[in-house]
């Protein structure tokens, strides 16, 4: 975790391309050897961030606690708050990694198409869990018939990242 953390920090501070593998070492004060018996590049090192990403976005929307919510049979102001949190849950795990951020807005020099491609299917992960949620809210009457969910899920998923990246924009100001 200390790789990827510093890492990180690196590739905010001083950009992805610029950023070598080295110089994580050198930070750190280890082997080049030991981040190559974790990861084969630094490609890597941010394949792994967009990972856990993504996986804390998949807990926020877990199916086993939105079936257990409804079980109780919520009225609409329980629902609404129940739905909000969980976007605001979504906000903060963006917020919290801002070098996703970067990524998900060309921000970042030296970005190769790969990583691009990578990006893309993350975001197209969340969007995927984002719209199943929809499709359930629409079947048990929360949202109205007729949303698309797809649709109503790109809508919140980019509203959602135009929101952190505002928030990131102006604190960097």
């Amino acid at each position: 975790q200390q790789i990827v953390d510093t890492a990180k920090q690196m590739f905010i501070e001083k950009g992805f391309q610029s950023t070598h593998i080295g110089q994580v070492c050198e930070k750190l004060d280890i082997a080049r050897g030991t981040v190559y018996q974790y990861f084969r590049n630094k490609k890597e090192i941010l394949y792994a961030i967009l990972d856990v990403v993504l996986e804390k976005i998949e807990d926020i929307f877990d199916q086993d606690d939105f079936n257990e919510f409804f079980r109780a049979a919520p009225d609409s102001a329980r629902v609404l708050d129940f739905v909000s949190r969980r976007l605001v849950s979504c906000i903060s795990v963006l917020l919290g990694e801002p070098i996703v951020i970067k990524l998900i807005y060309k921000e970042i020099v030296g970005v190769d198409e790969e990583v691009n491609e990578r990006v893309g299917r993350a975001i197209a992960g969340i969007k995927k869990v984002v719209a199943s949620e929809v499709e359930e809210l629409i079947r048990r009457g929360v949202y109205r018939e007729g949303l698309d969910p797809r649709v109503t899920a790109t809508m919140i998923i980019g509203g959602v990242m135009l929101v952190v990246y505002e928030y990131d924009r102006q604190n960097r100001d």
